[in-house]
């Protein structure tokens, strides 16, 4: 079974990445997703953070904007809510990878934002970063509610730059020229990645 990390900074169209990779019935696991089920209704993590965050619970959910609140700018705070999520997520992980072994998959995709900040490319027999001009980048993410252009800026910094970002991954898909051809281009890699297991 070949794992091909998918990853891309805020506003490169990973997630859009990944719906295509699912219409093309490439199964995802998603982390964010997985995150938002931990810290949300009966979430596995709502308590812990709730004890290491005091008054970010509301009707049994974590209030994220309260939690980021906490944890943006604060390396500390940052460290001791990773310590809490990240061993979950993980193990998310290896169970959705164990049920498509079983399932005999030739393909799937592991769809982690911070993939190479985590060190998670480890995990991965290949690595496909979703990227686009750093203009079209902010032109997207400032169109979204409450973002500003500060925001963005320490978003950025937390994140391995783009450069660094593409020396160390296997297949770049540009979302600059649109995606349609973006689409092209992962439907090309998934018919090559299935042809190059089915030959082994």
């Amino acid at each position: 079974m070949t794992v091909l990390g998918l990853t891309g900074s805020i506003g490169m169209g990973k997630s859009t990445a990944a719906r295509m990779m699912r219409r093309l019935n490439v199964p995802c696991h998603d982390a964010d997703a997985v995150v938002h089920r931990l810290l949300g209704p009966g979430g596995a993590a709502v308590a812990e953070v709730a004890a290491a965050f005091p008054g970010v619970v509301e009707d049994g959910r974590v209030n994220r904007q309260a939690l980021g609140a906490h944890v943006f700018g604060d390396a500390d705070a940052l460290r001791r809510l990773e310590a809490i999520l990240h061993p979950r997520v993980r193990a998310a992980e290896q169970t959705f990878l164990r049920q498509q072994a079983l399932a005999r998959r030739s393909l799937v995709v592991l769809d982690v934002p911070l993939l190479f900040e985590t060190v998670g490319e480890r995990r991965c027999d290949l690595v496909m970063l979703v990227t686009a001009p750093a203009f079209l980048q902010a032109q997207r993410v400032l169109g979204r509610a409450g973002m500003t252009r500060q925001r963005l800026d320490q978003i950025r910094a937390k994140q391995m730059a783009e450069p660094e970002k593409r020396r160390r991954t296997d297949i770049v898909v540009n979302t600059g020229l649109g995606m349609a051809p973006a689409y092209r281009t992962v439907r090309r890699l998934v018919r090559d990645l299935r042809d190059r297991r089915a030959r082994r």
